[in-house]
């Protein structure tokens, strides 16, 4: 890091620091702040910051900007225009800054060092999110509770919790909905995946003790015991007491009596009781899935 003898202020480079210095050193002051400027046309510029002047103009969204410069970037927004090429891999940027920070993943640059604890980072706004580790700063607050948070994804994370029961991640292989992705993702890879590989591996590791027919999930080996060598149903209803032999068909039972609606479809946010229901909508609405799940509901 590398410090300003006036301010004591810390920058990343050399070149950065050098450019900092001009504002102690030119010779045109700012008499509002005390900055200074090696040109009349940048303290003029600079003057706008205080007067809240914005000369120039976005002709597509009308916003408007105190710098052209400000313009120019903003406009490549509505353009889409890329002019800043990574040489390694050819991504395109809207701005040089940003193109500078992604060559970092190239060349394993770290240049943000924590002063309290040394790691490491390559992007500046991830030391300022470090920083609050040490600060105890917390600057994002619950609106429903007052809570406060060190990190807006820890934020909007607790208000899914606590404040709303919206499941927005789905998971791909059994539709199980999930508040956060790391909670669908631990999903996946500790159940769901190696049930799923099975399916192309033909492995069948679990086996009925009774008529040794074989089964790719336990899951499924129990339910085969209850319905081919047990008339046991332990599953009761508790709005009309009837009982079922397996908890899933409890389950699609009991939404008979209380209308909750599981399954909310992502393209156009309808929700259904049942998951037979919502695979027909994804199929006929959206050309969503496969035909023989259709004709097997009909």
């Amino acid at each position: 890091m590398y410090s300003c003898n006036e301010c004591e202020k810390s920058f990343s480079s050399q070149n950065t620091l050098g450019r900092h210095k001009n504002i102690h050193t030119g010779r045109y002051k700012c008499t509002e702040c005390g900055r200074c400027y090696q040109s009349g046309s940048l303290l003029a510029i600079h003057r706008r910051s205080h007067s809240g002047e914005k000369p120039f103009e976005c002709s597509v969204c009308s916003k408007q900007f105190p710098k052209y410069g400000n313009l120019l970037r903003h406009s490549r927004l509505h353009s889409g225009e890329k002019p800043y090429k990574c040489l390694v891999c050819d991504k395109a940027f809207a701005q040089s800054v940003y193109v500078n920070r992604h060559m970092r993943v190239h060349t394993g640059e770290k240049p943000y060092e924590c002063q309290v604890c040394g790691m490491v980072f390559s992007v500046s706004a991830n030391l300022h999110k470090h920083m609050r580790v040490h600060t105890g700063e917390k600057p994002y607050t619950c609106s429903p509770c007052n809570k406060r948070f060190s990190q807006s994804s820890t934020l909007q994370r607790h208000k899914r919790q606590v404040h709303s029961n919206r499941r927005p991640y789905h998971c791909p292989y059994c539709q199980e909905m999930f508040m956060t992705n790391s909670d669908l993702k631990c999903h996946v890879e500790q159940t769901c995946l190696n049930k799923h590989m099975r399916v192309h591996t033909g492995e069948k590791p679990y086996t009925c003790s009774l008529c040794n027919k074989m089964f790719s999930q336990s899951s499924s080996l129990h339910r085969h015991k209850r319905q081919v060598h047990s008339n046991r149903r332990p599953y009761h209803c508790p709005y009309c007491q009837k009982m079922f032999m397996t908890n899933s068909d409890l389950k699609r039972h009991v939404r008979i009596h209380t209308g909750a609606e599981l399954y909310s479809c992502r393209h156009c946010s309808v929700c259904f009781t049942h998951h037979v229901q919502f695979k027909r909508h994804l199929l006929k609405s959206h050309n969503e899935g496969s035909c023989f799940v259709l004709y097997t509901l009909e």
